[in-house]
């Protein structure tokens, strides 16, 4: 279909949505989805340049660093979903160019290991299993489908473990990447950093992005922006530079804040008939209660 002046301001997805009644339209805003803005952008493009990376005895490493609710799971989940397993007929396996997992709350180089085979689709080990055992089935199935990428959520959990079990998590970690030639892409708080950095040749594999909150600037209004044309609304959104100083307050520079704000005022536009997000429906909006959106 070809896209109309009256459209222009959405993309194709939004345009999709503007025939659903508004009760679907408000169900959809509030669904979690993916939204591409620039920041986010650059990140997938460092992601997924470690999968294309050829395998090398020294691989590249990427890790996220950001407070919670600035966007690191909504940026996981879309990596993982971009590369999925996939059958190779040659080999006769499923590939898994991409293998997910969270640190655990207080992690250990057997827990780990568990942790692996489980996100592996692996039955639970034996209790009587040796530490050996476990690394050599995890190490098996990682080769045998390919793992390029070891996506590990939540990293700076390590720091719950003492000085010895950190030292050696990180150990496993710089192992497998050693013996697999696979990347790590590690997703924590700014406290990750003294995790990883537990492990002075780890930490120099690791290129770094800082999520950092938002501020009052380009940066800022191209996030809105890119939000704005999510949001299936019949007419375009023209916030002021008042109105987006106001938006960034009471989000306090969290994306997950600034994603509710907008869908919230989003659903309110349908139910009053304006179609569009004004100045003074921000100026009025105030959060319905401290809960995060699910955009952490």
């Amino acid at each position: 279909m070809s896209e109309t002046p009256s459209v222009a301001h959405l993309t194709p997805l939004a345009v999709e949505l503007l025939r659903e009644p508004p009760g679907r339209r408000s169900r959809a805003i509030l669904e979690e989805r993916w939204v591409l803005y620039p920041r986010a952008k650059h990140a997938l493009g460092a992601l997924n340049r470690l999968v294309a990376h050829p395998r090398t005895t020294r691989m590249p490493s990427i890790a996220i660093y950001g407070d919670s609710g600035m966007g690191k799971t909504m940026l996981m989940e879309r990596f993982c979903a971009d590369h999925p397993a996939c059958f190779d007929p040659e080999a006769g396996v499923e590939r898994t160019p991409v293998l997910a997992l969270q640190m655990a709350g207080k992690p250990g180089e057997r827990r780990l290991y568990v942790q692996l085979l489980a996100a592996l689709g692996l039955p639970p080990p034996s209790s009587r299993a040796s530490v050996v055992d476990l690394e050599q089935s995890a190490l098996r199935v990682l080769r045998a489908i390919g793992v390029q990428v070891l996506v590990i959520d939540e990293v700076h959990n390590i720091l719950a473990g003492s000085h010895r079990e950190q030292r050696v998590v990180l150990n496993t970690l710089r192992y497998l990447s050693n013996e697999l030639r696979l990347s790590l892409v590690c997703f924590g708080v700014a406290e990750a950093r003294e995790a990883i950095g537990g492990d002075v040749q780890l930490a120099r594999r690791f290129d770094e992005i800082s999520l950092r909150r938002w501020s009052a600037d380009a940066e800022f209004e191209a996030l809105v922006a890119s939000i704005l044309r999510n949001l299936p609304l019949r007419e375009p959104s023209l916030l002021s530079a008042r109105s987006l100083r106001r938006l960034l307050q009471v989000a306090d520079g969290l994306t997950a804040r600034v994603f509710r704000a907008l869908n919230e005022l989003a659903v309110e536009a349908i139910a009053s008939g304006r179609e569009q997000i004004t100045d003074e429906a921000v100026e009025r909006w105030t959060p319905l209660g401290d809960a995060e959106a699910a955009f952490a």
